[in-house]
């Protein structure tokens, strides 16, 4: 028994091991949404006079395929809750305030998911830097040189009062120093690091 166990693993150790390759790249990835047939077979033997409901994997859109070149401009989205700021247009550069710094994308960029903080979102257009104040969100850089960016409240720079973000900052640090609760100490803070964002915007 114990000689042919011996074989055995000799025989293991002989034959070339398995090589693993996983693909470095999306190019391999296919640009339409695979349809989910065997959720489609397994309705059809059950029900086969009714039509199999959609799936999540049937409501995806297809991934818009990557160009072979880089484009020469990056094509930016930028929406809020209740409406779109801008919509399909060809920029330069965006500078977005995520939670691991400013983050500069250009036409090429890999493809990330960004939290945003409190701080300046600004649009590079030639000589034209369109600059807002956002509060928080994300922005999500596609490999076809896409940059969709939500963010939950934004406003343009030039619209923000200084007096009153100073204002608004010694408030809510008075209230930071008075607050009893773990709640009004939250609160508070929040709204000294989104005045402090708004001040530094300003003064920057």
């Amino acid at each position: 028994m114990l000689r042919h166990a011996a074989r055995r693993l000799a025989s293991r150790a002989a034959a070339p091991a398995p090589v693993w390759r996983r693909a470095l790249s999306t190019a391999e990835v296919p640009a339409e949404a695979a349809e989910d047939s065997s959720f489609v077979e397994a309705w059809k033997k059950v029900a086969p006079n009714l039509e199999p409901p959609k799936t999540p994997i049937s409501l995806m859109q297809p991934r818009p395929p990557t160009p072979a070149a880089i484009p020469t401009k990056l094509t930016v989205n930028f929406v809020l809750p209740y409406k779109s700021e801008i919509a399909n247009k060809e920029v330069d550069m965006v500078i977005v305030p995520a939670t691991t710094g400013q983050m500069g994308v250009l036409p090429g960029h890999v493809a990330t998911i960004a939290e945003l903080k409190p701080g300046v979102l600004s649009v590079h257009e030639g000589n034209d830097v369109t600059k807002y104040f956002v509060s928080s969100g994300f922005a999500f850089v596609h490999a076809n040189s896409i940059a969709d960016i939500v963010a939950v409240e934004a406003v343009p720079l030039d619209q923000i009062d200084p007096s009153l973000v100073q204002k608004g900052l010694t408030e809510f640090t008075a209230k930071l120093g008075s607050a009893s609760t773990d709640l009004e100490k939250a609160e508070a803070q929040i709204g000294v690091d989104v005045h402090s964002a708004l001040n530094a915007a300003l003064t920057s």
